[in-house]
């Protein structure tokens, strides 16, 4: 799932240090596929064997974090709609629909925001679904706050600490493996209420 091997990001870590930190994080929550957990972890890591400081890895994963969420929320605030409604048209979707995708979302934005970053994929779009779902600045900023930092204690816990025992690149491999099994779950959570519509329907044609 990672465009960049772990080795390369090492060598990045060694040249760049806190840049590498911050640039990546940042941009991956802007909404560029970069393997933002993996540089976090990755962070972590380097500050458990004193090679960079842990306050300012946290600091730099924060301020990427929140800096990189908003730039995605404005840009769906302020274009998102708009190409998401082209997509719909190319795709033969009815705006109802997405209409409906965008109100549940709304209604589940804060946990969106907070628990997104947590999700594999949904960390990079949770910034721009916000803004498309208009989700009022102040409470996306709070919860988008309160996600960066809860993310980036949680990841650094676990690479600072357990990084003296557990190799690096075991440690990655787990942590995308319960992203990808949080997003599935998600997934399914998403699809579910979909398919109970859909469903019946298609059976129905299917049977004229």
């Amino acid at each position: 799932m990672e465009l960049f091997s772990l080795s390369t990001l090492e060598a990045w870590a060694h040249q760049f240090g806190y840049g590498l930190i911050f640039g990546g994080i940042m941009l991956e929550n802007a909404g560029i596929p970069l393997p933002g957990e993996t540089i976090v972890l990755l962070g972590g890591f380097l500050a458990g064997n004193g090679e960079l400081d842990i306050k300012i890895v946290f600091a730099s994963a924060t301020a990427g974090a929140v800096l990189g969420d908003n730039c995605g929320y404005w840009l769906g605030r302020w274009g998102g709609m708009n190409l998401l409604r082209r997509l719909s048209h190319w795709f033969h979707i009815p705006e109802t629909e997405i209409l409906r995708a965008q109100d549940k979302f709304r209604h589940n934005a804060d946990r969106a925001v907070f628990l997104g970053r947590f999700i594999t994929f949904l960390r990079i779009f949770a910034g721009p679904l916000a803004g498309m779902a208009g989700m009022a600045y102040p409470r996306f900023l709070w919860w988008n706050v309160a996600g960066a930092v809860t993310w980036a204690v949680v990841m650094l816990g676990l690479s600072y600490g357990t990084g003296k025992f557990i190799p690096l690149s075991q440690l990655v491999h787990y942590t995308l493996q319960f992203g990808l099994a949080a997003l599935l779950a998600v997934s399914l959570w998403v699809a579910l209420p979909w398919l109970k519509n859909y469903l019946p329907h298609a059976v129905r044609n299917s049977e004229k």
